[in-house]
């Protein structure tokens, strides 16, 4: 007799371990889910976000160097004779998601300065680069507190320059 009440017994609770997961258990997965992705997905944004600010900068960078070579070989940063100014050539190249652009009113024979605007999702940021290698963010989101600075790139939210 006492086998077969095991036996009962086992079978009960065989059944109700196959049952599978409770409507509790589940949304308690959701719920750590859905917790994790609202944390991961904002800082997993503005991770891309700050990788594609690098193309502006190196924009900056790259055409910084081709005003300087032009500088030493002609002792203008202006076009001379037939020699055109890196600055007008690289004007409305894109880099990434930013266009370049040299200001002629800033264009002279010993000053010039760089700027890159952004597009898409780099949409709010401006940064600029003159002749003294003077790093300077004009413009950044709002939803960043709307820093600039006019002495450094800054790359991340509340002010954090590279």
């Amino acid at each position: 007799m006492n086998k077969q009440l095991m036996s009962v017994a086992w079978q009960r609770n065989t059944r109700v371990l196959a049952k599978g997961f409770t409507l509790v258990e589940l949304m308690i997965v959701v719920a750590i889910i859905a917790i994790l992705a609202a944390i991961a997905i904002p800082l997993y944004s503005d991770y891309v976000l700050r990788g594609k600010l690098v193309d502006g900068m190196n924009g900056l960078t790259f055409v910084r160097t081709k005003m300087e070579q032009f500088y030493q070989d002609n002792r203008t940063y202006a076009t001379t004779g037939t020699y055109t100014s890196p600055c007008l050539d690289a004007a409305n190249q894109t880099w990434g998601t930013f266009s370049l652009s040299c200001p002629t009113s800033t264009l002279t024979a010993s000053t010039y300065t760089l700027t890159v605007t952004g597009s898409g999702m780099t949409a709010d940021f401006v940064y600029t680069i003159d002749q003294s290698n003077t790093k300077a963010t004009t413009k950044t989101p709002a939803k960043w507190g709307s820093v600039v600075s006019s002495t450094c790139w800054i790359t991340r939210k509340g002010g954090g320059c590279n």
